[in-house]
């Protein structure tokens, strides 16, 4: 199954992408379900693909706006330097330990709408990634039952300042201007993946392909993700992990590519389609 985020006649939903549409699941399993988060907190994945059965679209693509797939999660936690290749261009030396910085809600937007380049920077950068998105509660998680508390997957642009990342050895700064986080189109549910190693991730450029791997190339697997950062904090329905990046970024280049308005970026991950996003620029100050 897969799920999108949607605000129609300004009433936030969501509901089920089908052939030809949407099936609005808004208070359909009940009146207190009306987002992807509170379907997840109740358990009603199951109940929803029950629903969805035989059901023709009631919404077409033009009767919505898309959301952040999970507009409202508690947490987002992002994982840096996942990539052997990218590790290397970084100049970065080996870890014991995953690289986890964390990023607001409040700067994502969804597949379609603009990437926001600050005014005040000149170096932003795309960064394609997978995104988890949590389905059970999970704490002290061990390796070999992480993936039963994955709601799904989704596909992530982690846009990065990278002036501002560097001005301390905390990354937060530069991981969290308003409008650079892409999240999106959508929430594919584990049974339409199965091995998620066997996906590949591209981010393209103006078509230009930029960034190019395998999720087998990770250097912690999602199990070791979901585990390590189970131990520290406890995961809750619809929070997010954005598992890291491949090599590639345009920072890394020479000369360096950064984006600027008039591009378009683009992230596909095979079984979980492609989030596409313009660059427009920042007002001002």
């Amino acid at each position: 199954m897969k799920l999108v985020s949607f605000t129609r006649a300004g009433e936030n939903g969501f509901g089920a992408v089908v052939a030809n549409g949407i099936i609005d699941l808004t208070g359909r399993l009940g009146a207190n379900v009306t987002t992807i988060r509170s379907l997840l907190e109740q358990d009603l994945v199951a109940a929803a693909a029950d629903h969805v059965a035989d059901r023709r679209p009631g919404l077409g693509w033009a009767d919505v706006r898309l959301l952040p797939v999970v507009p409202n999660p508690g947490k987002i936690l992002c994982i840096g330097l996942n990539y052997l290749d990218h590790k290397k261009e970084t100049g970065r030396p080996d870890v014991q330990y995953p690289t986890v910085f964390t990023r607001y809600a409040d700067t994502q937007i969804a597949h379609g709408q603009p990437l926001v380049k600050p005014a005040i920077s000149d170096r932003f950068d795309y960064e394609g990634e997978m995104a988890i998105v949590i389905g059970r509660p999970a704490r002290n998680v061990p390796e070999t039952e992480a993936l039963d508390h994955v709601a799904g997957y989704s596909i992530y642009n982690d846009g990065s300042v990278r002036d501002w990342q560097r001005h301390t050895f905390q990354f937060t700064p530069g991981k969290n201007f308003p409008g650079t986080g892409g999240f999106g189109p959508c929430l594919v549910t584990p049974d339409e993946i199965g091995d998620y190693r066997a996906l590949g991730i591209e981010t393209r450029l103006n078509g230009q392909v930029m960034q190019k791997a395998s999720l087998r190339d990770l250097l912690f697997p999602l199990e070791t993700l979901i585990s390590y950062c189970s131990t520290f904090t406890p995961l809750a329905p619809g929070d997010v992990i954005v598992t890291g990046t491949p090599g590639g970024v345009g920072d890394k280049r020479t000369p360096p590519v950064y984006m600027v308005p008039g591009d378009v970026a683009e992230i596909q991950i095979d079984k979980l389609g492609i989030l596409r996003n313009p660059v427009v620029s920042e007002e001002a100050p």
